[in-house]
């Protein structure tokens, strides 16, 4: 093949128009392999567990501020919350996470950390021993057991006290966790006890609120 180097731009590419029969296939480094990019997707194949409040807005949006009790008075923090198709992408960073403990006699560790969605919007510290009751439960709006609270999130691994993590869930819209509140738990959560999965005192508090 003759070199087409030292060419202008024009001519360089009537000489490669000469060599694509030869060449059929043009590699495009720019194109990413992605077996549903022509599919039609179902406009909402996961119903939001409160549909009739649910925003339908492609970008629909909330976030909440993650503030530490007594026990825990460094952590800082946001959880956001953004509608994409078929569910929510949760993203979440904190700071000032206690150091783990491991568990000792009938103690449990400290860490990971529990992290839920809690069904009232407060965040009022009350007694500095048993922080945050103010939020109340566990959000079910589908009235599950624990482990499969529309609510329950992984739990979160402290890295010197730094937490980050981004997960997808298709159980509910952001407008549908607005008004709710974030904890962040003492201990872990073993997806089982009833009805908070033995998580412990709650450390870190956030409202979640629409923007």
């Amino acid at each position: 093949m003759t070199a087409i180097t030292g060419l202008s731009t024009r001519h360089r590419m009537e000489n490669i128009r000469r060599f694509e029969p030869m060449y059929p296939y043009v590699y495009n480094p720019t194109y990413h392999y992605d077996p549903f990019r022509n599919a039609i997707p179902n406009p909402n194949p996961y119903p939001s567990p409160n549909n009739a409040n649910a925003n339908t807005s492609a970008n629909a949006r909330a976030h909440a501020e993650i503030k530490g009790s007594p026990l825990a008075p460094n952590l800082r923090g946001y959880v956001k919350f953004t509608d994409v198709p078929n569910g929510t992408r949760v993203s979440v960073r904190v700071m000032g996470l206690p150091s783990y403990q491991e568990a000792q006699n009938d103690q449990a560790p400290i860490g990971p950390h529990g992290f839920h969605i809690h069904e009232d919007g407060a965040c009022s510290i009350g007694d500095n021993s048993d922080p945050y009751q103010s939020a109340g439960g566990h959000w079910s709006p589908d009235d599950q057991p624990h482990g499969n609270h529309a609510g329950d999130f992984p739990v979160l691994f402290s890295n010197n006290g730094h937490a980050r993590m981004t997960f997808f869930t298709d159980r509910f819209k952001s407008s549908d966790v607005t008004g709710k509140s974030i904890i962040i738990h003492q201990n872990p959560d073993d997806y089982r006890t009833q009805p908070a999965g033995d998580a412990g005192k709650r450390i870190g508090c956030g409202v979640i609120n629409a923007y």
